[in-house]
C-alpha cells in the first residue's frame, strides 16, 4: 500500500467512515457490471479462453444443453440449449432475425445491457413464435424502421447481450433444436440494406477482468472502463457524485494505491459491508419475501434497486424477468442443502406441480462452485418434460429424491444426484401461470429424507 498521506480522497476532507460507506454502495452498484464484462470477455474477447463464443455480432450456437463441462456463467440451466450474440452497436444498429418455429415449443432472445438490465425479450412471449426481423440500435440513433422489420429496440448501453434459449424436449429432439438454432442470425444494419457499411470506431483496449470471485476494488476500474460505452442516466446523477469521491464513475480513473492507508481500509471494510447486504436479502429470499422476480428486469422495473440487482448476479447472472421465468432458490427448513449429511425430498401433492405455459426444472449444482454436477447418470435436472418417466403416489403425488447415492431402483426415476457435500438447487418455472405470478403456488420446501441413513 502507498503510504503516502496526500491523495484525492484525502484532501476532499473524505473521512474514512464516508470512504467505507460509499465503497459499500459502489461495490454493490458496480458487481453485475463487472460480472458481466468478466463474460464478454471470456465469450467475445480473449480468443484463448475455453469460454470464447466467437467474434461481436455473430450468432454462436452450443450444440446441445450445459454440461459439467461448461463453466462460461455460475448456474447455467440444461433445458435449453444457448445462443450466444454480443452485440457492438458503436458504428450501427444491429438486425437480430427470430426463425418462426412450432407453437408448441418455447424460444427466446433475452436482451441483456452492460447494466445487467433485461431491456428486452424477443420469441414465444414477447413476440410469438412466428418469427420475424428487429433492429437492435445503441442510445442516440434515429433512424427509420426499414421495411419488413418487426420492431427497433433501444438499448441504453453501445455493447449489450443476446442470450437465446432453445426448449429440449429430449435428447432425441436436439436435431430439430439445432435447426432451430441455425435460424438465430444477426448482422450490421447497412449489410441488411446492402449499403456501404459506416466507419468503425477504434477499437477499445480491452482491460483484463477483475477476478470477482474475490471481493476487492479490482472491479472499479474495470467498471470506469465499461462507462464510456454507458451514457450515464439521468436517475443516477446524485448516485454517481457520491461515487465520484472515490474516483468511481464515468470519466474516472480509480488507483487504489493513491489513497491513503487510512483509506484504503476503510474501502476494504466497505466492500466486507456488503455481504451484510446479501445477507439480509438471502433471508427475506429463503423466507419467500423476495423472490427472483423482484431481481431481475428492466431499468424501469427494478427502480434503481441496486442491492437486488446485485443479488441477482450473485445468485445467477442473466436471471431472466419474471414474466419468462421464475427461480426458486432452494435450502431445507432454511439450511444449507448438504448430501454428505442428509438425502432429501420434494415433494408435489396431486395437482401442485407449477402451472406454467412451457415448463419447470430443478437443476443441481455445487455448492461452492454453482456449476453443474459430474454423476454416473449424466443427469443434471428433473423437469415437467418428462413427467410420464417418473413413479408416482398411489394419491397421485410426485417426490422427487435429491441425495448422493442412488436410491435404488424403485427411486431412481425420480432421482437427482447431488454430490458428496454441499450443493445448491434451482427451481425453475418458464413462461409461469398466473398462480405462479400472483404468489398463490407455493413451491414446496425441499425436505430432509426422513429416513435418511
Amino acid at each position: 500500500m502507498n503510504g503516502c498521506s496526500t491523495n484525492q480522497a484525502s484532501d476532499s476532507g473524505l473521512s474514512p467512515s464516508d470512504a467505507r460507506a460509499i465503497a459499500r454502495e459502489a461495490y454493490i452498484y458496480c458487481f453485475p457490471m463487472a460480472a458481466n464484462y468478466q463474460t464478454m470477455y471470456k465469450q467475445a474477447i480473449d480468443k484463448s479462453s475455453p469460454d470464447y463464443r466467437g467474434v461481436f455480432n455473430t450468432v454462436n450456437n452450443s450444440k446441445s444443453v450445459a454440461t459439467p463441462e461448461d463453466k462460461f456463467v455460475v448456474t447455467p440451466n440444461s433445458d435449453t440449449p444457448y445462443s450466444y450474440l454480443w452485440m457492438h452497436l458503436r458504428a450501427e444498429p444491429l438486425v437480430v432475425t427470430m426463425p418462426k418455429i412450432e407453437p408448441s415449443r418455447y424460444y427466446t432472445a433475452q436482451l441483456i445491457d452492460l447494466y445487467t438490465y433485461n431491456f428486452a425479450y424477443l420469441g414465444t412471449r414477447a413476440s410469438g413464435n412466428e418469427g420475424g426481423i428487429f433492429v437492435i440500435a445503441a442510445p442516440g440513433w434515429n433512424g427509420p424502421t426499414p421495411a419488413g422489420v418487426k420492431a427497433v429496440i433501444h438499448t441504453e448501453t453501445q455493447f449489450a447481450y443476446a442470450l437465446f434459449r432453445t426448449q429440449l424436449f429430449n435428447m432425441a429432439d436436439l436435431a430439430k433444436v439445432n435447426k432451430i438454432q441455425s435460424g438465430y442470425h444477426a448482422e450490421p444494419l447497412s449489410s441488411f440494406l446492402h449499403q456501404p457499411a459506416p466507419a468503425a470506431p477504434a477499437s477499445p483496449d480491452w482491460p483484463l477482468p477483475a477476478d470477482i470471485a474475490a471481493p476487492s476494488p479490482a472491479i472499479f476500474p474495470v467498471v470506469n472502463f465499461l462507462f464510456q460505452f454507458c451514457p450515464p442516466n439521468p436517475s443516477e446523477k446524485e448516485l454517481l457524485a457520491r461515487f465520484a469521491k472515490l474516483n468511481i464513475g464515468p470519466g474516472q480513473t480509480f488507483d487504489f494505491t493513491k489513497f491513503s492507508p487510512e483509506i484504503q481500509q476503510a474501502i476494504n471494510d466497505g466492500i466486507k459491508d456488503s455481504a451484510d447486504d446479501l445477507g439480509a436479502v438471502m433471508k427475506k429470499v429463503n423466507a419467500d419475501e423476495v423472490s427472483s422476480g423482484d431481481m431481475f428486469g428492466t431499468r424501469d422495473f427494478l427502480k434503481d434497486n441496486y442491492l437486488y440487482r446485485y443479488v441477482g448476479a450473485k445468485l445467477g447472472l442473466y436471471g431472466n424477468s419474471k414474466q419468462d421465468a421464475l427461480y426458486y432458490f432452494v435450502d431445507a427448513n432454511h439450511q444449507p442443502l448438504d448430501a454428505s449429511k442428509s438425502s432429501y425430498e420434494l415433494h408435489f401433492a396431486k395437482g401442485e406441480v407449477p402451472p406454467t405455459k412451457a415448463f419447470w426444472s430443478l437443476t443441481m449444482y455445487n455448492g461452492k462452485t454453482q456449476l453443474l454436477v459430474e454423476n454416473p447418470l449424466k443427469r443434471y435436472l428433473l423437469n415437467s418434460t418428462t413427467l410420464k418417466s417418473y413413479k408416482y403416489g398411489p394419491d397421485g403425488s410426485l417426490t422427487l429424491y435429491i441425495s448422493n447415492k442412488n436410491p435404488g431402483a424403485a427411486k431412481q426415476s425420480n432421482w437427482l444426484p447431488a454430490p458428496d457435500g454441499a450443493f445448491y438447487c434451482v427451481f425453475r418455472v418458464y413462461l409461469p401461470g398466473d398462480a405462479v405470478l400472483n404468489g398463490s403456488w407455493k413451491k414446496p420446501p425441499i425436505q430432509p429424507e426422513q429416513n435418511n441413513p
